[in-house]
């Protein structure tokens, strides 16, 4: 590798991963923790931990201070993960002008993904189908407007990020306006930018994602499909590689829509180009493309389960400047997936009395993942920590491959009942169920 030295730009279990992605490629790992986050698990797997100032969410999202550690540390290349600064185009600018090698897409993917109504329109460019709706941000008089002429059912949408904040579904008129202000609010704390734009709401939907990973000379594949149609608070819960029960024609039309995107726009690194599947009608016809997501995905184990590729290691790589081809993934040569894997997210949560759940955490008095043949966890929790109600919930990733989708269920529930977590509320439970 030409670069030495990898900054971190996050932190509990991705930051984990891409330090030990880092370590098997010879590549110094430096760890970045805010003030209140010194306990957090991937201080101790890093080669080297650096603290940065201020506390809670707002530490990693500070670009000056990241930046600044990393040329102190004399690090050449910064990986920014998932959340936080991972789609945030300035970060990467900022990595380009103090000459370090940013992990990832372009600056300019960066922002054309990261504007979800700009992602639209050139996916119409690409000839990919999308739901109707309006390329740009739009008032509340255009929603309601929007909301009588597609029938009195839509979806709101931040323009940017991504996770489900700033987006919410609407059937009754007299909840529009309120629901309106609401992702609003949640987009301009979430990601600084309260614009929102209005799409069609397709009410039994499968949700079909597309892992695209592209070189810095052209090449373009894809590592096949996931499904993460179990969601709450539109939030993945469950993931699945491949799609269970997709007709063949219909796998290819999207995988096929997904490549076209990526060439037309010439795109390089690893990208998650999503769809929704009207279930309600399903032809060959019945997919949209939705957004895409410049960036590695929480459920990117689910496809190295399915492939055999290590994904974190493939960035490293092509931004190193290998071509697909010397990393031995051009299309003709990648195989079908090899049976079936299932991603359980292991959130801290506790339930209300309606039925619905909240965020939580607290000590772990245990902390005993489970284990076996074609069982990984990719977690960051330990018994005597405490988690920090200032970041995520998601403790832990439960990935289990089997020889099918049947085989994968039986030992995911199996893995599930000797996840041992203690101390604290979770959401083993309802995966269970």
């Amino acid at each position: 590798m030409s670069f030495k030295s990898l900054l971190i730009a996050n932190r509990g279990e991705i930051a984990i991963r891409i330090a030990r992605a880092a370590s098997d490629l010879g590549i110094t790992s430096v760890a970045v923790y805010s003030e209140d986050d010194s306990a957090s698990l991937h201080t101790r797997v890093a080669d080297l931990a650096c603290q940065l100032e201020g506390k809670g969410a707002r530490a990693y999202l500070d670009i000056e201070a990241i930046i600044s550690t990393a040329k102190a540390r004399g690090c050449d290349a910064e990986h920014p993960g998932y959340g936080f600064l991972s789609e945030q185009a300035e970060f990467a600018s900022r990595c380009q002008e103090e000459g370090m090698t940013y992990i990832g897409p372009s600056v300019e993917h960066l922002e054309l993904f990261g504007d979800k109504a700009r992602a639209r329109s050139a996916a119409i460019s690409a000839d990919v189908p999308v739901l109707r709706g309006i390329d740009r941000a739009v008032t509340l008089e255009e929603a309601k407007a929007f909301f009588e002429d597609c029938g009195g059912s839509m979806i709101i949408k931040a323009i940017a990020g991504g996770g489900g904040r700033g987006t919410s579904a609407v059937t009754e008129e007299s909840e529009l306006e309120s629901i309106f202000d609401r992702c609003q609010r949640e987009a301009k704390s979430a990601f600084g930018i309260e614009d929102v734009y209005v799409e069609e709401f397709v009410r039994h939907a499968r949700h079909v994602e597309v892992q695209i990973v592209g070189d810095l000379h052209g090449g373009i594949a894809h590592l096949w499909e996931r499904e993460c149609s179990i969601q709450r608070r539109n939030q993945k819960v469950i993931e699945i590689a491949p799609a269970p029960g997709l007709e063949a024609p219909l796998r290819k039309k999207i995988i096929d829509a997904a490549v076209r995107f990526a060439k037309k726009v010439g795109y390089s690194s690893l990208g998650t180009f999503e769809f929704l599947i009207d279930s309600a009608h399903e032809t060959d016809e019945s997919f949209v493309f939705i957004e895409a997501n410049a960036r590695l995905q929480v459920e990117h184990t689910v496809t190295e389960m399915i492939t055999g590729f290590d994904l974190v290691s493939l960035q490293l790589k092509i931004a190193d400047v290998a071509t697909l081809a010397e990393l031995g993934i051009e299309q003709a040569r990648i195989p079908t997936a090899n049976g079936a894997a299932i991603q359980c997210r292991i959130n801290l949560e506790s339930m209300n009395p309606d039925g619905t759940s909240r965020p939580g955490g607290g000590y772990l008095t245990a902390y005993e993942p489970a284990s076996g043949p074609g069982i990984r966890v990719d977690g960051y929790g330990y018994t005597g920590y405490t988690t920090s109600p200032f970041y995520d919930s998601l403790l832990a990733k439960l990935i289990v491959h089997g020889d099918n989708l049947d085989h994968a269920v039986r030992k995911s529930r199996r893995a599930l009942s000797e996840f041992k977590l203690e101390g604290v509320r979770s959401n083993i439970g309802f995966q269970q169920v």
